[in-house]
């Protein structure tokens, strides 16, 4: 079960509750309970009291694996995509994440899995974009012609109070 939400303070706070409890008599099941956690952590919590005191009941910082880009080769990552693909000899001018992927380890020397590249563009704030395909002859001129004159002469109507819909099946046979 992941740690709740909330500041350190309120998780603090928390953990204090359920020994109170604790302490007044309540089992470990009973506690968990009320706080909607599970009794194993209630038990963790007694232990940790009992081995350090008080202190030991503060949130320690969990800081996982260290980041292998830092905020400034994000940055940097940043200013080098908005130069465009074509900038960095692809053919089209559409960034993808495997070529973003290609850039990176080219640039920044940090190879980094399609999926992990997804993650950090969302955290550089960058979103997917799917490019329109348009043909090459397309003249937007002539389809709002078309828009204008064609579509409605063409458009079907609607017929007076006639019903739009109808089942083949009676009405009593259902």
């Amino acid at each position: 079960m992941p740690r709740p939400c909330g500041s350190a303070e309120t998780i603090e706070a928390r953990r204090r509750h359920a020994l109170r409890l604790l302490d007044k008599g309540y089992s470990l099941n009973q506690v968990g309970r009320l706080l909607g956690c599970a009794p194993s952590s209630v038990q963790r919590w007694r232990d940790a009291r009992v081995r350090g005191g008080e202190e030991a009941l503060r949130v320690r910082f969990s800081p996982g694996r260290p980041a292998r880009l830092t905020p400034a080769s994000k940055k940097r990552l940043s200013r080098i995509l908005l130069k465009g693909p074509l900038a960095h000899g692809f053919r089209t001018d559409l960034w993808t994440l495997r070529r973003i992927r290609e850039v990176i380890l080219q640039t920044l020397g940090v190879r980094y899995h399609v999926s992990h590249v997804a993650r950090l563009m969302h955290d550089l704030k960058w979103s997917c974009q799917k490019p329109e395909r348009r043909a090459l002859e397309r003249d937007e001129s002539e389809i709002e012609r078309w828009k204008r004159q064609e579509w409605p002469r063409i458009k079907k109507k609607r017929r007076g109070w006639a019903p739009t819909w109808f089942s083949r099946t009676k009405a009593d046979s259902c």
